[in-house]
């Protein structure tokens, strides 16, 4: 239930905060946008993101649209959001896909399940259909188990334990010790590769992607039929999938230390008008 509404409410700060609001629940925000959702005009819109933008609250990403700021980034803390990490990864994923003419995903944990929370399909005839939106368990897709294999196997056997694994296909990993020496492999080299354990016919390779301290906050797939998935094709997509991951924990890097330089920047200005 919402808080009731003041008393004596001042118009233009609670536009603001609105518009706040809707660049933190959206990630970013056109012009156009922002005036319908007030119901002001255009004008005044741009009015109330420039202050945000003075503030670093907003960035304006081009002639008009806004995004999330440092001085936001800084107040929600240091965990990226589900959007903001889905429109960092966009061109990562979309790039990727086109590279490889395979279908991409950017995925996350949830429990025991792994959430597609953003894909691009391949262009191919014959392909893997992009699955965004589904969830799907863990223990038998390999961006489960990269994102599995990056915890410690006492916190995954705890999570699955009393669970039967499920079997989507005749290679389903169905058995817990099975499945903490894939595991093992999986952190021994830095990666997952799988075949037919939740599609018969398909193939993934797959890698996590870490924030800038070091938590892994997603991963990145790279799913195709397993015809066109032999170990050397496998080594040529991997290289790409590495370089991806990569352009997304520099993205990733950049954004900690926008919110950092901007706290900086904040205590600085505290201390200076302390000695004033």
């Amino acid at each position: 239930m919402a808080p009731p509404r003041p008393a004596y409410p001042i118009a233009s700060v609670d536009r603001a905060l609105r518009l706040l609001l809707l660049v933190a629940r959206r990630s970013h925000i056109r012009l156009s946008e922002a005036s319908e959702a007030l119901g002001v005009a255009p004008s005044t819109a741009h009015r109330l993101l420039a202050m945000l933008v003075h503030h670093e609250l907003v960035r304006q990403e081009d002639r008009h649209t806004y995004v999330r700021g440092p001085a936001l980034a800084a107040i929600a803390g240091e965990t990226i959001s589900e959007t903001e990490l889905r429109l960092l990864a966009r061109p990562v994923v979309e790039q990727l896909a086109a590279a490889t003419d395979e279908t991409v995903h950017l995925s996350v944990l949830e429990g025991r399940m792994v959430r597609y929370v953003d894909g691009v399909e391949s262009t191919r005839a014959l392909r893997m259909a992009a699955r965004t939106g589904r969830t799907v368990p863990a223990h038998y897709v390999a961006t489960g188990k990269a994102l599995l294999a990056a915890m410690p196997w006492g916190q995954v056997e705890r999570m699955l334990e009393g669970v039967p694994l499920e079997a989507m296909t005749d290679r389903s990993v169905t058995d817990l010790g099975v499945l903490a020496r894939q595991l093992e492999r999986v952190r021994r080299l830095g990666y997952a590769a799988f075949q037919g354990e939740s599609v018969k016919g398909a193939a993934s390779i797959a890698m996590t992607v870490r924030e800038d301290a070091g938590r892994v906050v997603a991963a990145i797939n790279i799913a195709a039929p397993a015809v066109r998935m032999d170990r050397a094709r496998q080594d040529e997509l991997l290289a790409d999938l590495r370089n991806a991951v990569a352009r997304l924990e520099d993205a990733l890097r950049r954004r900690a230390n926008d919110a950092r330089r901007y706290d900086r920047t904040v205590t600085d200005d505290e201390t200076a008008h302390t000695g004033d």
